[in-house]
């Protein structure tokens, strides 16, 4: 039997005989957020096998000290309604570390393919980084997030509530899961994540510091190229002035739509042909490839301008939901903030840190921000992570 398996097995069978009735009101119980479902092994790596899968994504491996083991974890949670739901998340931890462990979180950037997440892409960038941390010594929780990896449904693109819960329980089920394997988390949490990351990683932080899950504490805080200025990033969207524009706002379009409806019928988003197919596109299977050739190269060819317009000057609900996003960095962190970003980010502007970073001032924090140069959005986590590591290391 696997250890899947072992873990779904526990407690079920058809005994009717002396305490039964315990046994059904105890699964008549809610059950527990965070909980374990299952676990399925999907790397075993020596330090060596680790240095090489980081070469192969272009990571330095200079901070290797562990081999690693890596499990995903299919665990309880809730929906962006607060409804019972599960999720995936990618565990990974140091072969023959401590016994105590400090947790990094490490929350993920956009992905509109639901298998390019770390627990189920061996290739990924994002299962490179969380063995890299695990390969340092730490337990690392790499959320997928709702409706990616193995959870089922749609991802709610940037929904606050849900990509705290999601996180938060993915912790809980990262400390469930380390219990069993013989070692306890510290409280202190480090927390880091790139792009859509940036911000996830500010609210799960600002979550935790109002008391979320008392059992855990912030421990630090390194967002990477975070788009903390929603508005302006949709804004710039709409004006086709990022890369991968029509992508980006198409993906937010057809999700926020789903959550707080923003148009009626695609086609007062959409311009024929493609108001038929942009939200099938959009539904998790597709990979991010296959969605880029079926759209057009602007905004402009895919948005109608009413929604372009509307894009730009949001006003009523979609103004408030945006606000949200604008302000994850608005409050005062009582752990130490490093931002990172690249002047050379032609996806996410390095303006949307120094967003951050004025927000943060303006509570009374200084956080340091590093440009990594000028490199495209992808490459500025790769050059970022050796710097998250060494600030991480030089907290307590």
């Amino acid at each position: 039997m696997s250890a899947a398996t072992m873990l779904l097995a526990t407690g079920c069978g058809g005994h009717q005989g002396p305490g039964s009735q315990t046994a059904q009101a105890a699964h008549q119980r809610p059950v527990e957020r965070g909980s374990v479902i299952s676990a399925t092994s999907v790397a075993d790596l020596t330090a060596q096998e680790v240095e090489s899968r980081l070469k192969k994504a272009g990571i330095e491996t200079a901070q290797v000290r562990y081999g690693v083991q890596a499990h995903r974890i299919i665990y309880r949670t809730v929906t962006a309604k607060g409804k019972p739901t599960t999720a995936s998340e990618l565990v990974a931890m140091p072969k023959n570390g401590p016994r105590e462990l400090r947790a990094v979180s490490w929350l993920h950037g956009t992905q509109v393919y639901r298998g390019d997440v770390a627990s189920v892409n061996d290739e990924s960038t994002d299962r490179a980084t969380a063995l890299l941390f695990a390969s340092t010594g730490r337990a690392v929780s790499a959320p997928d997030y709702l409706g990616l990896g193995k959870g089922p449904g749609s991802h709610p693109y940037g929904h606050p509530r849900a990509t705290v819960t999601a996180s938060v329980d993915a912790l809980r089920a990262t400390r469930e899961f380390a219990r069993r394997d013989g070692h306890t988390l510290a409280r202190s949490v480090l927390i880091s994540g790139f792009s859509q990351g940036g911000p996830a990683a500010m609210m799960v932080g600002r979550a935790l510091q109002q008391g979320h899950d008392p059992s855990f504490r912030v421990g630090a805080l390194a967002p990477i190229a975070g788009p903390f200025d929603l508005s302006g990033f949709e804004a710039g969207a709409a004006d086709d002035d990022l890369n991968r524009s029509p992508l980006y706002l198409a993906y937010f379009a057809t999700a926020w739509n789903r959550m707080y409806g923003l148009y009626d019928t695609p086609s007062q988003a959409f311009r024929a042909p493609y108001d038929k197919k942009v939200e099938t596109l959009f539904d998790g299977n597709h990979t991010g490839g296959e969605i880029a050739a079926a759209l057009p190269r602007t905004s402009k060819e895919l948005f109608t301008a009413d929604f372009l317009d509307k894009v730009r000057k949001p006003t009523g609900k979609l103004r408030r939901q945006l606000h949200a996003l604008d302000t994850t960095c608005d409050w005062r962190p009582e752990a130490p903030v490093h931002l990172f970003h690249a002047k050379g980010d032609k996806d996410v502007s390095f303006a949307n840190s120094q967003h951050c970073r004025r927000q943060l001032i303006a509570n009374g924090v200084h956080p340091k921000l590093s440009d990594e140069g000028n490199v495209d959005h992808n490459t500025t986590v790769i050059k970022a992570l050796p710097e998250v590591i060494r600030g991480f290391d030089a907290t307590r």
